[in-house]
């Protein structure tokens, strides 16, 4: 048996984070991932994490979250022959991905009506931040810029939160569109161009609000006052009592319990639980500090609601929760690393069999860039005059 993307190369010329993460989803379902970085100048995520040492050696914690699975070889796309080099690849590659700003390819000769022209069946899949047409199409973007102008920071009450969602919220979105794009490729055996955009990606995953927004009729409402965070006499818990139904259970859990609720739990309808959302948080507020978070945790759980203590990320981390899953890998330090070993994700679902994992470290600068020209037909006499003159 074989992984689902097994056999499938992909040509990887992103950088940072979003387009990085892409590829990493199909690596870890066995495809061949090739990730080309210019001589010089290595993907700037290789020098980002909390460790010196792995930044100085360029492999950052940022890079080898993604970067499991992955081969490695520089390429100078300024060079002709750089470029002659990469097309030669994209004769026999699946999926090209890139992530330059608008146009940048097209200008090099490498956009996805030239190379379509070397291989029709190529999936080639551009990552912007405002996608290839329109105003601001040729604008940059990072992650907290597209956050920012998409509402999302106004929507977490004026402040950024503490997670790049954008950049792996637009690197799952590509992967799957890429995927499709394969499938498609089977029953019409054509290529496809991918235009996957930040901004549409984050508004797509606020698509209610942004409704709503757009909506004629604006209904004035509040969140819902049993799925907010309260005190409890010793931490934060945050409540996921969300339907009318469930909350008609819980005011009367509650009442069972000595604590008074009036008619906060006469709620048949969305209009009734917004209608007493109000009420329902001045009275909970008392209530939740009478017991400890962990006690009314046990409590929610017995009755069936959902409700969880707000805790650090290195607690959750530490959950036995993803040990008892296949979500966790260790890579153990390589030659000539200086660094501990590094748990990373693996991937955020599993299969019965033969499903996402990490056979191989996340490659250093170039580390491949030998075997894959060998495997092009260059001699090692060929491939040095190339690092000599500054095209690998």
């Amino acid at each position: 048996m074989s992984r689902a993307f097994e056999g499938l190369k992909v040509l990887d010329l992103t950088h940072v984070l979003a387009g990085p993460f892409c590829a990493y989803q199909l690596a870890v379902l066995g495809a061949d991932v090739i990730k080309i970085e210019p001589p010089g100048e290595p993907d700037c995520a290789r020098g980002r994490g909390p460790d010196p040492d792995q930044n100085a050696a360029l492999r950052g914690l940022n890079y080898q979250v993604q970067g499991g699975n992955k081969r490695a070889m520089t390429l100078n796309l300024k060079s002709e022959e750089g470029r002659n080099i990469l097309r030669q690849m994209v004769a026999t590659a699946d999926v090209f991905l890139e992530n330059y700003r608008t146009g940048a390819m097209d200008r090099l000769g490498l956009g996805y009506n030239d190379l379509r022209q070397i291989n029709p069946a190529l999936v080639y899949c551009s990552m912007t931040g405002f996608g290839g047409q329109g105003p601001k199409a040729g604008v940059a973007a990072y992650d907290n810029v597209i956050q920012a102008t998409s509402g999302a920071i106004a929507q977490t009450g004026g402040r950024k939160p503490g997670l790049s969602f954008v950049d792996y919220g637009a690197g799952m979105n590509a992967a799957f569109a890429i995927s499709a794009a394969l499938f498609q490729r089977q029953r019409d055996g054509q290529g496809q161009h991918i235009d996957c955009s930040m901004l549409e990606t984050v508004m797509i995953m606020m698509a209610p609000e942004m409704s709503a927004a757009l909506h004629p009729v604006k209904a004035s409402r509040g969140k819902e006052a049993t799925i907010q965070s309260y005190e409890t006499a010793d931490g934060i818990l945050t409540l996921g009592v969300f339907t009318p139904g469930q909350n008609r259970r819980f005011w009367q859990a509650l009442a069972d319990e000595g604590f008074e609720q009036d008619d906060l739990g006469q709620t048949g309808c969305w209009e009734d639980l917004w209608a007493r959302s109000e009420r329902m948080k001045v009275a909970l507020e008392p209530i939740m500090r009478q017991r400890t978070a962990s006690d009314w945790q046990a409590w929610m759980e017995q009755r069936g609601f959902a409700a969880e203590i707000v805790r650090p990320l290195a607690d959750a981390a530490h959950d036995p929760q993803l040990r008892a899953r296949p979500f966790l890998h260790q890579f153990e330090a390589g030659p000539g690393d200086s660094t501990a070993p590094v748990i990373t994700p693996v991937a955020a679902f599993s299969y019965d069999h033969d499903g996402p994992a990490i056979d191989r470290r996340p490659p250093g600068f170039g580390e491949h860039t030998d075997e894959i020209l060998q495997s092009l037909g260059l001699s090692s006499d060929a491939i040095g005059q190339l690092r000599q003159e500054g095209v690998v």
